[in-house]
This record gives structure tokens, sequence and C-alpha cells, in this order.
């Protein structure tokens, strides 16, 4: 039976789409049976996954919307270790769908206040969906002080923060213009060491 992760954020930009792209990829090189949903309207996923080559690593992928992702999560629980889903980068119905059909919803943020701001809304969304929620740090800078007081902040509130964070690398942009992860374009990176720590913090949240 497959663990399901939402990937979600109330405000666009968060780089949701990066996230579980990379997430599918890395727990497919683990060798769990990995399926990925693009719920998002903006289909970012869709494309990505219309250009990954013919040699790429094996992922089921589908598009479904509203009412119909519990239906595709519940068929792809059977046969699956895994169920990712990226979900549309608003507190909307749809959002809610896709994280009420989850077993814990990984909340991607950059290090800024504005990211820590839009976090609430989707908090509250899980909250009343009763669903367990992860937190990471997205497009870390190499330099400052704000991931750092953004991370703290989040401890302070003693919120769920994973210790894998994604740095702000050209590896995962240009991965992903290639409808690759960063584990497959670039594997000894250190974008794909983030992208398989990622994987192995949520395969951990999975039992």
């Amino acid at each position: 039976m497959a663990f399901v992760v939402a990937v979600a954020q109330r405000k666009g930009g968060a780089g949701k789409s990066t996230v579980a792209a990379n997430l599918a990829v890395a727990l497919a090189e683990s060798g769990a049976r990995t399926a990925l949903l693009d719920t998002d309207p903006q289909a970012s996923l869709t494309r990505w996954h219309s250009l990954r080559p013919a040699s790429a690593r094996g992922l089921d992928f589908s598009s479904p919307s509203g009412w119909r992702v519990p239906q595709a999560v519940t068929r792809l629980r059977e046969g699956h270790d895994f169920v990712v889903l990226d979900t549309p980068p608003h507190a909307d119905t749809d959002s809610r769908v896709a994280m009420r059909s989850a077993d814990l919803v990984l909340i991607p943020l950059q290090p800024s206040m504005p990211d820590l701001w839009a976090m609430e809304a989707t908090l509250e969304v899980a909250a009343a969906e009763r669903r367990a929620v992860a937190l990471m740090l997205n497009r870390v800078p190499a330099q400052g002080k704000a991931a750092q007081e953004v991370a703290q902040a989040l401890r302070d509130r003693k919120l769920p923060l994973l210790d894998a964070a994604f740095g702000n690398r050209t590896a995962f942009a240009a991965a992903f213009a290639e409808g690759l992860g960063a584990a497959e374009s670039a594997p000894r990176s250190q974008a794909a060491t983030e992208a398989r720590a990622l994987a192995q913090a949520v395969l951990r949240e999975s039992r």
C-alpha cells in the first residue's frame, strides 16, 4: 500500500513542481515503486513529463483534477510504494481535495517572510483535514542568514522542519528543463545529493 505525499504551498513560485519531480525520481532511484500526479492546472509537471527521454527511469504519471484525484490515488495505492502529488498553489477546493488524499503534506518554502506567511493557509488546510505535515526549505541561497532565521522561526513554533533542504542550484532548473531529476541529469552533483536526502527523509516519515 503506497504512502501518499502531497507537495503543497499556497504561494506560487515556492518550487513545488521541482520538489515533487526530484522527490519522485529519487524515490524511484532508491528502488521504490513510485507514481507522480500533476493536479496543478498550471501543468508544469505534465510538461516536464512530456520531455522525459525514453531512457529515463520509469515513473507512473497522470494528471487528474478535482474529484478524479481521490480515485486516481486510490487506484495507485495498490502496486506502488509512493505516490507524489503536485497540488494547486492556492488554498482552494482542488488543493484541499489533494491534501485530503495524502498521508503526508510536504510544504516547501523559500527562506523568506512571504513564504513563511503563505505557509499558514496550507497548515490550516492540513490541520482541518487531519493530515501530518513536514516542511522543507527550498532554493536556499549559498550566503546570508535568511535560511537560518526562517529555520529557527519554524523550530520555535515546534513545526516539523526536515533536515533535507534544496539549495538555489542551477542543476535543478537544468534537469527540470530536460524532463529529468537532478539525480538523473547530474548524479554526482550537490543537487542530486539533496534530492536523495529528501527521499530518505520521506522514507523515514513513511515508517
